[in-house]
């Protein structure tokens, strides 16, 4: 078995290789926090091997944000640096690389004020409107990863102990992201060809609708004529294919704004922003969420939906197998990149322009003209399990199986 200095090598090189797929003479972005500024420095140095021409790390650390939310004064909270957004728009306009260790805590807002959190989220939200747009079109590479952080490791692991919970944490994501293999680049280009074969037929079915059922489910969610599914990777606009989420198992799509009736319920905890969710539930009539309840955390979603008017609407679906690798770990990482792999799920929010065709090139009113959502916020929550059914609708009406029992159907797979 390779060394885990060797492992944490293999995977520094795959998320510069397969994700963000850094091209000679590229200037790459990464965002990390302290704690995984061993694995960064490996990024670095496999990045300028590939050929970038320059590296910039944005450093980020839990106890400086929660000293932010605990002694700056209130209106500090309406406050966003001015000078990120243009330097993210000009990397991205430029044709930069973006890598961002998102690891965020579940418990590092936990005694502050849900209303000065949520407050800071939307000011940063509408001073990056611009970049995340970027972002949604895939005007450029990007790709957000993970490693451990000593939280993170404890609320995930909480039979383990210190170094034991970092260390168990570290085995996870090797394995979540095929370093094991003897080579981790062939190994995900397989993994996206089979991907890709699912999202090919889901393509051919031209489906209108799909039909949600399950324990506190029984939803029926329209899809928009020209929708698109995608799934393992992407091509931005210079032509270089990258893969967005490191792991993934998803294929997904738009929904149809004001095609979303019945009620879902969610299937694991959301981390939203630092706050823990769960046990909650949404009723959708026309698209819009006209009721919702939680049994913890309910006034961060009532915050979450105040955003704007489009964050009461849905604006991805996507669809993962409960036996995907993930899923058999059987164990919550109260990470919504991680958690949304092992389960299938929606995105309250704007909708990604590239699901729909010619989507990137239409403006903010073409979009929603055409079914799309727009939206501050992107969030994404689980409704998957081992007792979820979905039938796609064909063009003529008829009815047939998608998933039976949370997977995948003979005919997808």
């Amino acid at each position: 078995m390779d060394t885990w200095e060797r492992r944490l090598e293999k995977y520094a090189e795959l998320v510069v290789r397969v994700g963000v797929n850094i091209q000679p003479g590229q200037v790459l972005l990464v965002e990390s926090p302290l704690e995984a500024a061993e694995l960064t420095r490996m990024i670095v140095r496999k990045a300028y091997q590939a050929g970038a021409k320059y590296v910039q790390v944005e450093w980020n650390d839990d106890e400086i944000t929660r000293s932010r939310f605990l002694y700056a004064p209130g209106e500090s909270m309406a406050f966003y640096p001015p000078w990120i957004p243009p330097m993210l728009e000009q990397l991205a306009e430029n044709g930069g690389a973006l890598l961002n260790i998102k690891v965020p805590n579940p418990e590092l807002y936990a005694g502050i004020d849900s209303g000065k959190v949520s407050a800071a989220a939307k000011a940063a939200a509408v001073a990056r409107e611009a970049f995340q747009g970027y972002v949604r079109s895939n005007r450029f590479s990007w790709c957000l990863i993970k490693a451990p952080t000593r939280a993170w490791a404890a609320k995930v692991f909480p039979e383990l102990e210190g170094d034991e919970q970092v260390q168990a944490m570290w085995e996870t994501i090797f394995a979540m992201n095929r370093v094991e293999a003897d080579d981790p680049v062939a190994a995900w280009q397989a993994h996206i060809g089979r991907l890709k074969q699912v999202k090919d037929r889901l393509n051919a079915k031209k489906y209108t609708k799909l039909h949600y059922r399950a324990p506190g489910t029984d939803l029926a969610v329209e899809l928009p004529e020209g929708h698109l599914w995608h799934g393992g990777g992407m091509t931005n606009e210079q032509g270089i294919y990258f893969v967005a989420n490191m792991p993934t198992e998803e294929v997904y799509t738009m929904p149809l704004r004001t095609g979303v009736n019945g009620k879902v319920s969610s299937t694991k905890p959301l981390n939203l922003n630092g706050r823990l969710v769960d046990g909650f539930s949404f009723t959708f009539q026309h698209g819009k969420i006209v009721d919702y309840t939680a049994e913890i955390g309910l006034e961060h979603l009532t915050n979450l939906l105040a955003t704007d008017e489009g964050a009461a609407y849905l604006g991805e679906i996507a669809l993962v197998p409960h036996d995907s690798p993930i899923s058999r770990l059987n164990r919550i990482f109260y990470n919504t990149g991680i958690d949304e792999n092992a389960s299938c799920h929606f995105a309250m929010g704007s909708a990604y322009p590239f699901t729909l065709t010619g989507g990137t090139k239409l403006t903010k009113e073409e979009l929603l003209a055409r079914g799309g959502n727009v939206s501050l916020v992107h969030t994404d929550f689980m409704i998957g399990s081992a007792e979820l059914d979905i039938d796609g609708e064909l063009p003529d009406g008829t009815l047939e199986p998608v998933f039976r029992q949370g997977n995948w159907v003979e005919a997808f797979l």
